[in-house]
């Protein structure tokens, strides 16, 4: 069974990519994962500075953040989009938890081996799609395998319910289908 960490770049009280990425949360578990969901505002981290580093080491909250990548096989990200880009809270965590923590360990092990799928929402149009593009880049950059599916919810605005839940139920089984992708994935590179 492959274990998922997911979570928004957002940490915006209401963000539509925290809802978004519970749903696909939800399509992983349904296809036997253990999602391990987590909030990016519960781990503040200075940006990142390779002085304060050398200084002080890796920050406690992004050192724990690392230590649950490690810990998990599969990463599943909402992306809000930021200017065509990903958030600076997503890019900061991730450039934190690419840090070499000990002597001897491997370039970017909190990274290297995991699969991951993407998401995004927002009100525009293009659902964030702009910064998927970014994000693909930056986790393939990292050693990431990204799956090719993804799915950018336009309209953000207007797509889900008071409960968080998305208000179109084909969207709703697109976006769980990510998860389950995902899920799948692990589970097959699990038997190799």
């Amino acid at each position: 069974m492959g274990r998922i960490l997911a979570f928004a770049g957002s940490s915006r009280r209401g963000s539509w990519n925290r809802k978004l990425v519970r749903i696909a949360a939800a399509g992983a578990e349904e296809a036997g994962a253990a999602v391990t969901l987590v909030e990016l505002g519960d781990f503040p981290m200075p940006i990142m500075n390779e002085d304060l580093e050398a200084a002080e080491g890796i920050p406690e909250r992004a050192a724990a953040f690392r230590r649950l990548l490690l810990e998990h096989d599969g990463i599943l990200v909402a992306s809000p989009e930021y200017n065509g880009s990903i958030a600076p809270l997503l890019k900061n965590a991730l450039d934190w938890a690419s840090r070499t923590a000990r002597e001897g360990e491997p370039s970017l092990a909190a990274f290297r081996g995991k699969t991951a799928a993407i998401l995004s929402a927002s009100p525009g149009n293009l659902g964030g799609l702009r910064g998927l593009v970014v994000l693909r880049m930056l986790l393939g950059n990292l050693g990431v395998l990204v799956l090719p599916d993804q799915k950018a919810v336009s309209g953000a605005d207007g797509a889900f319910a008071e409960d968080g839940s998305l208000l179109d139920p084909v969207l709703d089984r697109a976006v769980r289908r990510i998860g389950r992708r995902l899920a799948e994935t692990l589970r097959l590179l699990e038997k190799r």
